[in-house]
């Protein structure tokens, strides 16, 4: 395998509505899907429509929703092998609101994404061995993810660690010194950081000092803003690429499912956070989370017009 994901799965309930309501208010939507979800299985179904070899390492309940995700994943084509039934918990959910402009907000509960710990790392570690990169996220226990990051390095791989959904009191050094690449947005940034970038230079400010608690190469995403990389041989700004947004749930997980495509294909890495954000900016005009992500040539081919 070329790249490993471990992370949370859930099954996404979606709701599109003209506006998101305000507190105690009743509004009607205009649509809803049911689909794949959980940054996890986001981007190891965006790496694999990209046209990486991906192995996912998970937990799902042993429930109808546990199910759906099975199948779900097998029909992106990413190895279902390391996905563990828990019979002790329940596969996660996400309820989640999408206004008419792209706008969302999000309701996880994680289930048997929170009973991942360093078993799941143990029983993936072939896996894991062979992983160029391995991508990580924070809706799993961070002793999960250590492990796992401990097993890639020590066999020359490559950890990159989407700090979503960061922790109220940010990240410790320890974490940020165990893997390579963070990209977090500038709400994250702000957690870890103490201040928000509001500017693609203070992204580039942001990166610097993330670098400097230990993390190799830092990418500050900036939304609309475009997004800042700070690594030891480069540095840079990448302005956004114009899209009309409509759902904007998947963005980030197939911007890391793009940096890691790119990384393990041999991408520097401003090439390959390029590359991400293409991805990224084809996902937001698609509705859905893992079904937003776009295949390889179309993103060659979006690159190609931009």
């Amino acid at each position: 395998m070329t790249i490993a994901v471990l992370g949370s799965i859930n099954m996404d309930i979606t709701a599109y509505m003209e506006r998101l309501p305000k507190p105690g208010e009743t509004l009607h939507g205009t649509d809803y899907i049911m689909g794949l979800g959980g940054k996890g299985a986001n981007q190891a179904v965006a790496a694999k429509k990209l046209g990486s070899d991906v192995a996912f390492i998970c937990r799902t309940g042993a429930d109808d929703f546990g199910k759906a995700a099975r199948q779900a994943v097998n029909g992106f084509g990413v190895d279902t092998a390391l996905m563990l039934e828990d019979g002790g918990g329940a596969t996660g959910i996400a309820i989640i609101k999408v206004s008419r402009n792209g706008e969302n907000i999000i309701t996880v509960i994680g289930g048997s994404n929170l009973r991942m710990d360093e078993t799941d790392a143990k029983r993936a570690a072939p896996a894991l061995a062979r992983a160029k990169v391995l991508l990580l996220q924070l809706e799993v226990p961070l002793k999960a993810s250590m492990a796992a990051a401990l097993v890639v390095r020590r066999h020359g791989g490559m950890v990159v660690l989407d700090p979503a959904p960061a922790p109220a009191g940010g990240l410790g050094a320890d974490v940020l010194q165990a893997v390579d690449v963070i990209t977090p947005n500038e709400t994250e940034t702000a957690l870890i950081l103490g201040w928000r970038p509001e500017t693609p230079e203070q992204g580039l400010k942001a990166a610097r000092e993330l670098r400097g608690l230990g993390v190799a190469t830092a990418i500050v995403k900036l939304g609309g803003k475009g997004l800042a990389v700070s690594s030891s041989d480069t540095e840079g700004v990448l302005q956004p690429f114009k899209v009309t947004a409509i759902d904007t749930v998947a963005a980030g997980d197939t911007f890391n499912g793009g940096l890691a495509h790119g990384l393990e294909r041999g991408m520097p890495i401003l090439e390959a956070a390029r590359f991400a954000s293409a991805a990224a900016a084809i996902s937001v005009t698609r509705k859905g989370a893992a079904a937003a992500a776009p295949a390889g040539e179309e993103v060659e081919a979006f690159l190609a017009k931009a």
